[in-house]
């Protein structure tokens, strides 16, 4: 009997002790991370590296280092991580592409096969260089399987849905959009790495697809081959990821509710207050061996409590400055390590120092609801909708071709790669032939050009809006539609948030849409000379969500309609239409309402779509649109778009608009103003933002969009206008004080003009005198103008002395 517990007591030890190798983390689990021979990836390392040690994530990492040789001779980083170097594939072998990004999958290749350490693992993380863990990533723990790897979502890569994943794939149904965060089982990795890379090698030769429609590259480059070759290799092998949206977040983003983000991805820029990063500012910078040299410190934790009230927001703030923080920290310890003198004492040391900080940057663990897989959260809405997958949805906007719908479309176009709204975006392009030919804004966005009726046809009547209706009809009668939903925007908008039709409740017959008030035309003789369901009018406009097959019966009537308030001149009036300018300019909006009467389609009206910015917000709702069609202003600061018309924001390198004032300036006293504030300030700096974007893509090098000379000029125009609002009575008073200093010019006295001739006068004549004293002393002294001249020589060197010493002294900024 004794035998057989002992037995079964081995039996016990054993599969406890094989549990707890599998959970034990020591040996099993080997992160990755893929870097070039730069000094852009070194401070990126550095912060990768003290955020792993933070975080205490087990096993080991290493850091793929992709260098050619001519790069390794001259390289100074090789101590800042465990390293396995690797051959550089920046300059293609083969077809001699200059593409960097295709050194990750040909670095993990060769780790797999070159490497010991591959051969000692169980599960291998793959992150990004420009990365922070907050916390371990336990690959089971994020339920991980052999054959069923888990990946961040990355929705944009809307290639995995189109002719990009048919060509490159023989499993487009099995094509995930995701990318970031990857942990693997090593025997799924070691079948799939391979695939990985000659995929990317596949999309990137295939040109004739990058266009920014088909792949979501907003540069339209091709930049992302590398990330459309996983989803592609993946599939190929049957791969299913289970896909997280909550473990990873880019700082700038606002995290969920319950949420705890355990990976922060600094890809883009982002901002606390007045204070901003952009890793790409700092491609250059070697602020890993330059002594006590570190990024701009953001604002201090009790600082960023009075930016923001709603605690969501605010956990993002703190997300951000977490970021940087410990970028900057790392820096420090580095800078330490390479032998550093001590830094100065500051605040900002003292802080990264403090009980405070380290208590902020403790690991963070996942939470059930971060957890929670994109899959899990799909099946719950198939469970409340009637059975079935999410439709389809397009979005559109109408433009023209100007310098001022430019603009707006770059602002709503970096807003919608933000949003996170499903499908895809088409700007409808209206432009004459000679518009056409001089536009250089074909590349702001996925475009569908149409021909332009700004000036009517038939009538000759200058009517740009009616555009919209007539591009619309256009679009469905030239382009084959596979979406269920159209979302319809203009250009003057600002994306915040996703606008589905499932959760927003629109059907077939029951368009969403969101209220216009001011459009009493509805209650009056208006609709009844114009529709004949005036019942059936809605006073509705902005944002539209419609079925498709809605649209397609909808559509004409939209554009006759407009045609027909448009040639109503006898009902302008303000008391008639509600227009404040009289002049049938909002025809289009009529005519979108009489038409969508004409059908009996019901809207759904819904005020917690969107705002102007300048509103004051309804407490608790989170608004999806800005649409800054009015006016707005926080404090002396305002912005009208009306203004900038005619000023080329796109097209002249680094324009933006004013800055709005820093939320950290705002009163806090009342709560309406400091909300209604706080969304007109970020509507502004989302346009800003966009705006930058833009001119960091297209300003760099060969690509300026403007000579040096060109961008001064608008540069000044853009200062004064933007100061026209904020300084007018400055502007005056300066005017008034120079017109003053001419007059009194103009004014002097003759007596004191005679007084100044005769002292100069005077001076002169007592100048030659002394010249002729000293002259005459000189010649009765015989030898000492020798000692003068030596005396005058040895003077004057000393004053040049002083002047190249002042000269080069003013060259040296203090």
């Amino acid at each position: 009997m004794g035998k057989v517990w002992i037995l079964m007591l081995v039996v016990v030890v054993g599969v406890v002790g094989i549990e707890g190798a599998r959970k034990s983390p020591t040996g099993r689990i080997h992160t990755l991370f893929s870097v070039e021979c730069q000094n852009y990836f070194d401070w990126q390392t550095v912060g990768l590296m003290n955020s792993y040690r933070k975080a205490k994530q087990p096993g080991p990492i290493t850091r793929l280092l992709s260098c050619t040789d001519e790069e390794k001779k001259n390289y100074k980083g090789m101590h800042l991580a465990p390293t396995f170097e690797v051959p550089s594939m920046s300059r293609h072998p083969r077809t001699g592409d200059w593409y960097p990004a295709i050194n990750k999958p040909a670095g993990v290749v060769h780790w797999l096969k070159h490497s010991k350490d591959a051969k000692n693992v169980d599960w291998v993380v793959i992150l990004d260089a420009d990365m922070i863990i907050r916390g371990p990533i336990l690959p089971w723990e994020l339920g991980a399987e052999k054959k069923r790897p888990v990946a961040a979502y990355y929705g944009y890569l809307k290639g995995c849905d189109n002719i990009l994943a048919q060509l490159h794939t023989k499993h487009p149904e099995l094509c995930d959009k995701v990318g970031g965060l990857l942990a693997f089982h090593i025997d799924d990795l070691r079948v799939f790495a391979p695939l990985w890379l000659s995929k990317t090698e596949e999309v990137r030769e295939d040109r004739a697809h990058w266009a920014t429609n088909i792949t979501g590259d907003i540069y339209g480059k091709g930049w992302i081959s590398e990330m459309y070759g996983y989803s592609f290799g993946a599939a190929e092998v049957g791969l299913r990821h289970k896909i997280n949206d909550n473990l990873m977040i880019y700082p700038g983003y606002v995290p969920r509710e319950g949420i705890e983000p355990i990976l922060l991805h600094y890809g883009l820029p982002f901002s606390v207050g007045n204070w901003s990063f952009n890793k790409l500012a700092h491609h250059d910078d070697g602020l890993v061996y330059e002594c006590n040299s570190l990024f701009p410190e953001p604002p201090y934790p009790k600082e960023v409590r009075q930016l923001e009230l709603d605690d969501n927001r605010r956990r993002g703030l703190f997300l951000s400055i977490e970021c940087i923080n410990i970028i900057n920290e790392g820096l420090l310890l580095q800078h330490a390590a390479n032998g550093c003198p001590k830094p100065v004492w500051s605040k900002y040391l003292s802080f990264l120092k403090s009980k405070a900080y380290a208590e902020l940057t403790q690991p963070k663990y996942v939470t059930p609801a971060t957890l929670q897989m994109m899959e899990d959260i799909k099946e719950e809405h198939v469970d409340d909708g009637a059975g079935k997958p999410h439709p389809k949805i397009h979005t559109l906007f109408s433009t023209e071709c100007t310098t001022y719908f430019d603009w707006q479309t770059v602002g709503l176009m970096h807003s919608f790669h933000r949003s996170g709204q499903p499908g895809n975006i088409t700007r409808l392009l209206s432009c004459s032939d000679e518009e056409l030919q001089k536009y250089k804004g074909h590349d702001l966005a996925p475009t569908h050009y149409v021909p332009s009726m700004s000036r009517h046809p038939l009538t000759g009547d200058w009517y740009p809006a009616i555009n919209k209706p007539a591009a619309v009809l256009h679009w469905l009668n030239h382009v084959n539609i596979d979406a269920e939903f159209i979302v319809i925007l203009d250009a003057d908008m600002i994306l915040r948030g996703p606008i589905t039709p499932w959760e927003f409740k629109a059907a077939r017959g029951h368009p969403v849409s969101t209220p216009y008030d001011y459009l009493i035309g509805c209650d009056n003789e208006l609709a009844k000379l114009h529709t004949s369901h005036p019942e059936a009018c809605d006073k509705v406009g902005g944002v539209i969500i419609m079925h498709i097959e809605d649209l397609r019966k909808f559509a004409m009537l939209w554009l006759h309609k407009t045609e027909e308030v448009r040639a109503d001149r006898a009902h302008y009036a303000r008391n008639i239409t509600g227009d404040i300018y009289e002049s049938g300019w909002i025809s289009e909006m009529y005519g979108y309402s009489f038409g969508a009467a004409e059908l009996k389609l019901k809207h759904t009206i819904n005020d917690e779509i969107l705002i102007y910015p300048g509103y004051v917000p309804q407490p608790g709702v989170k608004y999806r649109v800005f649409h800054y069609g009015l006016q707005f202003s926080v404090g002396n600061w305002s912005f009208d778009k009306a203004d900038w018309r005619n000023v080329d924001m796109v097209n002249k390198c680094w324009a933006k608009f004013p800055d709005p004032p820093d939320s950290s300036t705002l009163g806090q006293a009342n709560t309406e103003d400091l909300q209604r504030d706080l969304l007109s300030i970020e509507c502004a700096k989302t346009l800003n933002e966009a705006l930058n974007l833009h001119h960091k893509r297209k300003c760099s090098g060969n690509n300026s969009l403007t000579s040096e000379g060109e961008e001064r000029k608008e540069e000044s125009v853009v200062s004064r206008l933007s100061n026209l609002n904020a300084n007018d009575d400055s502007t005056n008073n300066h005017t008034t004080t120079d017109e003053s200093e001419s007059v009194q010019k103009d004014e002097m006295p003759s007596s004191f003009r005679f007084w100044m001739i005769f002292l100069w006068a005077f001076s002169g004549v007592g100048f030659l005198v002394v010249i002729f004293v000293v002259y005459s002393g000189h010649r009765r002294r015989g030898t000492r103008p020798n000692k003068g001249r030596r005396r005058r020589n040895l003077h004057s060197g000393f004053m040049e002395m002083n002047g190249r010493d002042r000269y080069s002294r003013g060259d040296v900024p203090l």
